[in-house]
């Protein structure tokens, strides 16, 4: 099972055949295993990883990761904070974490007024939200495994 969620993780695109000739598998083995996984929701969903600055001038869209405290309030937890944060469409991420803040978001929009609208508007009215502070994501070179820059420096070595 594993090695399938490997191969998918790579590429989700690997057909049922491709997937059995490199685990060693049936087809239709493989099509039972991947069943499984998702009808036990551990694959959660196929996506296509797209690299923003490739799509052109005015298609992009401004990202930004906003550092959350919260103060819990009677009976809230952070997971009550979350369920209220997460259904924003504008939130793409939100990971509750340890050290100086409590939660991460990571928020998309078409311009930066549009960050600070989500975060003055909707994320300072939330209950607990006690701070925070927002970043604007200049460029993303690496992320979930998927590297955004092309390679294309001269590795030759220098002569002295």
């Amino acid at each position: 099972m594993e090695e399938i969620l490997n191969l998918l993780r790579e590429n989700a695109r690997l057909s049922a055949e491709d997937i059995a000739s490199m685990t060693k598998k049936t087809v239709d083995q493989v099509k039972e295993i991947i069943a499984k996984l998702e009808a036990d929701g551990v694959i959660l969903k196929y996506a296509a990883i797209i690299d923003p600055e490739k799509l052109g001038k005015g298609k992009s869209t401004y990202q930004a990761e906003i550092e959350v405290q919260c103060t819990l309030e009677r009976g809230q937890t952070f997971d009550t904070i979350a369920d209220r944060i997460y259904r924003f469409p504008q939130v793409k991420s939100l990971y509750l974490m340890s050290g100086g803040y409590d939660l991460k978001i990571v928020i998309e929009g078409d311009d930066p007024r549009d960050i600070f609208y989500f975060v003055s508007g909707k994320l300072a009215t939330i209950p607990g939200v006690r701070a925070t502070k927002t970043s604007l994501i200049m460029k993303t070179y690496k992320e979930n495994d998927t590297i955004y820059v092309s390679d294309e420096r001269d590795r030759r070595e220098a002569m002295a």
